[in-house]
């Protein structure tokens, strides 16, 4: 089903809907793109959160992706066709990265839980998603990383950090385009649980059942009492002010050099120049 708005026409659909018991389950379908996220695919997902709050019924949320991959993180392609307009401005560049910011706040105030079920690719953006999630239970082969090439600072970071500490968030981001496993994305505190992947539907059916059984209103005060501690301790203004370094990084030199090489010779081809160490900047 497609988030519709009242008074527009339908438009093309990337979230599928669905509602089992007393847990909605919302599964990104981009399967041509390995379930890239773009803001056509936020806010979708977010319209579709806001249809299961309104559901007395509905208890708990899951995130899933079709396919091969939960996601491979934001959308390179920049086009209308896609949803990610190219900023004009430094102003208008800040003014969408804090977009992105809120739309992913609207899941963490959300009253429902949220868990995510990840498997496959979870790269970049995809992380963000997974990580401002309730509860994140992983294929242990999962293959979780950062972004591939450094066209940014910070904005992806400051989720690892906070969640694995310091000292381990700067040992991957230093090495750009590090990826993990979700076994070992769990062992250091980023995802909740891992287990085989071919367990995993099974795990999470299990685990959100159990949850779906307390009362809606216990689960809402639950939340709000845990994710206030860490209110308390600075996540919202640690998460806003990795907006304002990413826009200047992505003013820096080596960004604009890095851009100038993808429009030459394509993502992919960079990416792997890249992780052969033939582009120095």
């Amino acid at each position: 089903m497609s988030a519709e708005i009242a008074g527009d026409a339908p438009t093309e659909s990337f979230v599928r809907y669905e509602v089992e018991g007393r847990v909605a389950t919302l599964t990104i379908d981009r399967q041509d793109r390995l379930n890239a996220i773009s803001p056509a695919v936020d806010d979708e997902m977010l319209a579709l959160l806001n249809r299961a709050e309104a559901d007395e019924g509905v208890h708990a949320v899951v995130i899933q992706g079709a396919g091969r991959a939960f996601s491979t993180g934001a959308d390179s392609k920049r086009d209308e066709a896609s949803g990610m307009p190219v900023p004009t401005s430094t102003v208008a560049d800040r003014a969408g990265r804090e977009l992105n910011l809120q739309r992913y706040f609207r899941i963490w105030d959300s009253p429902l839980p949220v868990v995510t079920k990840v498997h496959g690719y979870c790269l970049g953006r995809a992380v963000q998603l997974a990580a401002v999630c309730d509860v994140t239970i992983t294929a242990e082969d999962a293959r979780v990383g950062a972004p591939q090439l450094p066209l940014g600072a910070g904005f992806n970071s400051v989720y690892w950090a906070w969640l694995i500490g310091p000292k381990k968030a700067k040992e991957l981001f230093f090495n750009t385009g590090s990826i993990i496993s979700g076994a070992e994305a769990v062992r250091i505190g980023l995802f909740n649980r891992a287990v085989p992947a071919d367990q995993l539907d099974d795990a999470v059916e299990e685990y959100v059942t159990r949850l779906a059984r307390t009362p809606r209103d216990i689960l809402t005060l639950q939340k709000r009492a845990i994710n206030r501690t860490q209110d308390l301790r600075g996540f919202r203004e640690a998460m806003l002010q990795a907006v304002d370094v990413n826009v200047i990084a992505h003013n820096s030199d080596a960004v604009h050099e890095m851009n100038r090489r993808i429009t030459r010779d394509g993502l992919r081809a960079t990416v792997e120049a890249f992780q052969r160490g033939e582009i120095g900047l």
